[in-house]
């Protein structure tokens, strides 16, 4: 009677002891609803291990699955890593081209439309008084105005790339901070399974981490039979192998940029810039290097045309002086792209150096040559023969919004796709608190009823020390 007793005892003991430990996991669910990450955790109840008892088998109790199950589909994660990656993509280079577009935007502002306008309507009217001082003093001002501007989209542009160069080499930083982090959540995930144990807390942040460098690189990972997770880039250098972490860096190129380079345990570097796909890597050096670096050099065939067409119709005509500009050894404009374009500085000290006159004109009065360099505006000048300088401005201007407005449709395209796989994610891993207060309910009623099922055996034992 009394090894009855005990064996209920102990029934009642190991059931407290479980609903105790599924009571805590609930509540661990329940504290962390909000937790970005987090996910759902399940203690599963089993049968002890029945005991022989004279002619029959005698059950006793109910015990914790010691591995605390991770509600968690692999596949879903993976997926969301994929979409973060492409996600970050475009929204470095959203980020990066708004900012010039803002350089091209001429609807609330002066701009190098503007500015061509002005010059050519100078030209225009200095060629209706070819000897006015003041008409040569306003081409000279408005030619100030045209080189400013195009100096200052040539730095404007230089300076976005530049910034977006030190963006890479914060990334290249925090991707190595990652990197080293997955690694000793390696470490802590083997140690603790090890042991049999759940290291689902450890897992979740793993997660994280490499969700975070999905959206900063494109990478491919895979987890062996002891938890390790591997992870490596694109085109198969490892960042992340067990408990170890290799780093990427940076390099200055040809251009003066910074290339992005994999190390390796012997310290031998492989530049890595070219296979890079997707993430905020992708997204700025494919800005930095082709995009805003095509924009530049539109931008510089631009000025250099004009800079030779003037030159060059200058040079054959005649100033107030009566000789030739070539003779006279001034060139209308100096420089030979965007950065540098600027107007003679013999002319802007003495406008009447510009020869607005043809050869064969007499001195003052001649007005051909300005009508000819007025005339520049509807030459053909640009993309093989085929548009007029303005045209060409106009298509670059057009790319910019386009390159942007593209950049945007494809940023809320993988936004989308991240929100829903988020959401998929949240309905299979998330914590619901309506089905946790259930829960609760359930496993404190269960050790309730254990608890009285101890008073009850306690009072049976007390009974039959009182019958001895």
């Amino acid at each position: 009677m009394a090894n009855i007793i005990y064996g209920m005892f102990n029934v009642a003991t190991t059931a407290l002891i479980t609903q105790q430990k599924a009571l805590d996991v609930t509540a661990n669910n329940i504290a962390n609803v909000n937790t970005e990450g987090y996910s759902r955790q399940r203690v599963n109840l089993e049968q002890n291990e029945p005991v022989y008892y004279e002619d029959g088998i005698l059950s006793t109790g109910v015990q914790a699955q010691q591995y605390v199950q991770r509600i968690y589909d692999q596949f879903i994660n993976a997926q969301i890593a994929e979409s973060e990656s492409e996600l970050g993509r475009w929204d470095a280079e959203l980020e990066t081209l708004e900012k010039v577009e803002l350089m091209f935007d001429e609807t609330s502002g002066y701009g190098l439309n503007d500015a061509l306008s002005e010059f050519w309507n100078s030209w225009q009217e200095l060629s209706n008084s070819p000897d006015g001082y003041t008409e040569r003093a306003t081409l000279i001002a408005d030619t100030q105005n045209l080189t400013e501007v195009f100096n200052s989209l040539s730095t404007s542009l230089s300076e976005v790339q530049s910034d977006t160069d030190l963006s890479i080499t914060s990334a290249v930083d925090e991707i190595n901070t990652l990197s080293s982090e997955i690694a000793d959540l390696n470490l802590k995930i083997a140690e603790v399974e090890a042991g049999g144990y759940s290291a689902n807390t450890f897992r979740d942040e793993r997660d994280l981490k490499l969700q975070e460098l999905s959206a900063l690189i494109d990478i491919n990972s895979f987890e062996d039979a002891d938890g390790y997770l591997t992870v490596t880039t694109a085109n198969g250098n490892t960042l992340v192998d067990r408990a170890n972490s290799w780093e990427l860096t940076t390099n200055t190129n040809a251009d003066g940029f910074q290339d992005v380079y994999w190390v390796s345990s012997t310290g031998t570097e492989e530049n890595i810039t070219d296979d890079i796909r997707t993430g905020k890597l992708k997204g700025w050096i494919e800005a930095r290097d082709e995009t805003i670096s095509g924009y530049l050099d539109q931008l510089d065939d631009l000025a250099a045309t004009i800079i030779d067409a003037v030159n060059t119709l200058h040079a054959a005509g005649t100033n107030l002086d009566g000789t030739t500009g070539t003779a006279s050894g001034t060139n209308f404009f100096t420089g030979t792209d965007a950065s540098d374009i600027a107007i003679n500085t013999d002319i802007e000290d003495n406008p009447n150096l510009i020869a607005a006159a043809d050869t064969t004109e007499s001195i003052p009065g001649g007005s051909e040559n300005a009508i000819a360099i007025a005339e520049l505006q509807n030459s053909l000048l640009m993309s093989g023969g085929t548009s007029t300088i303005d045209d060409f401005y106009n298509a670059l201007a057009s790319e910019v919004g386009s390159d942007v407005s593209q950049a945007e449709v494809n940023s809320e395209h993988q936004t989308t796709v991240s929100l829903q796989l988020s959401t998929y994610r949240e309905e299979v891993s998330g914590v619901s608190l309506d089905e946790e207060m259930v829960d609760l309910i359930q496993f404190q009623s269960a050790y309730n009823a254990a608890a009285k099922l101890v008073t009850a055996v306690d009072e049976m034992l007390q009974t039959l020390i009182d019958m001895v």
